[in-house]
C-alpha cells in the first residue's frame, strides 16, 4: 500500500480510559484479565491482543425472560486483553460512565457495558395508560462503562439545566434512573407528536440526569432485538 494513501489513517494511540469512541460510530474498549464485558452479539469488528467470546447462561436467561415483556438483548461476554472495537452497523455510540447511579436504556440501542454492573429488564411505570402498552427498557446500575447506539447524532440534555423535558417515547434512548418521569398527553387530541407514538403524548422529565434522545422515531426498533445462541 501507497504510504500517503494511509497516512491520514495512522494507528490509534492506545485506550486512555477503559472504554471511549473511535470515531461517532465505533466504541473502543481497553480489556484487561478479569475485567470482563456484555456485547451486543455480532458487534465486535476488530480486536486487538488475545480477546475470547461465548454466549453467557446467565444473560441469556435475562434476555429470554425479557422475551416475555416484548424486550429482550442479544448477549455475548467478552474476556482477556488487548483492545476490542464495537460498532452496530454504523449507527452513532455514545460512550457513558456509571458512578454508582443507574441507566434505564432502550433494549435496542444497548452495545456494550461491563459484566461487574447490577442489569435486568424493568418495566418504565406510568406510561401503559397513556401509550395502550407497556415500556420496557434494560435497567444498568453501580460504577463502569455502558456504550448505546443511536440512529443518527444524538442529543444529550442535561435536566439539571434544562428544567422539565419533554421527550417522544418513539426517540428515547436512555435516561438517568434518579430522574422524576411522568407522562403527558397533549392538549389537543388531535394532535399528533411523534410519528411513531400513536397517540398525542410525551414523558416529562425532571431533576438531576441527562436524558438521551436520537433523531429517529422507529417504533419497530423496540421488538427487534432477540437472544441468540
Amino acid at each position: 500500500m501507497d504510504q500517503r494513501m494511509a497516512a491520514g489513517f495512522a494507528p490509534a494511540a492506545p485506550p486512555a480510559v477503559r472504554m471511549e469512541n473511535h470515531g461517532p460510530t465505533m466504541a473502543r474498549v481497553a480489556m484487561h484479565s478479569g475485567s470482563d464485558l456484555f456485547a451486543r452479539t455480532g458487534s465486535m469488528v476488530a480486536y486487538e491482543g488475545f480477546i475470547q467470546y461465548e454466549s453467557n447462561p446467565t444473560a441469556l436467561r435475562q434476555a429470554v425472560a425479557g422475551r416475555l415483556s416484548g424486550e429482550s438483548v442479544p448477549l455475548m461476554k467478552c474476556q482477556g486483553d488487548g483492545v476490542l472495537y464495537l460498532a452496530d452497523y454504523g449507527a452513532d455510540v455514545v460512550c457513558l460512565p456509571l458512578a454508582n447511579e443507574g441507566l434505564s436504556v432502550n433494549a435496542s440501542n444497548v452495545l456494550a457495558f461491563d459484566a461487574h454492573l447490577e442489569w435486568g429488564v424493568q418495566r418504565v411505570k406510568g406510561v401503559a395508560k397513556f401509550a395502550g402498552q407497556g415500556l420496557f427498557n434494560l435497567g444498568i446500575s453501580g460504577a463502569g462503562w455502558v456504550a448505546v447506539t443511536s440512529r443518527g447524532i444524538p442529543v444529550v440534555i442535561d435536566c439539571a439545566q434544562a428544567g422539565e423535558t419533554y421527550v417522544d417515547p418513539d426517540a428515547l434512548v436512555a435516561w438517568s434512573t434518579g430522574l422524576d418521569m411522568r407522562a403527558k398527553r397533549s392538549f389537543k387530541a388531535s394532535s399528533l407528536i411523534g410519528r411513531g407514538s400513536g397517540e398525542a403524548f410525551q414523558l416529562a422529565f425532571s431533576g438531576r440526569g441527562f436524558v438521551i434522545v436520537q433523531p429517529s422515531e422507529d417504533s419497530t426498533d423496540r421488538l427487534t432485538a432477540q437472544p441468540q445462541n
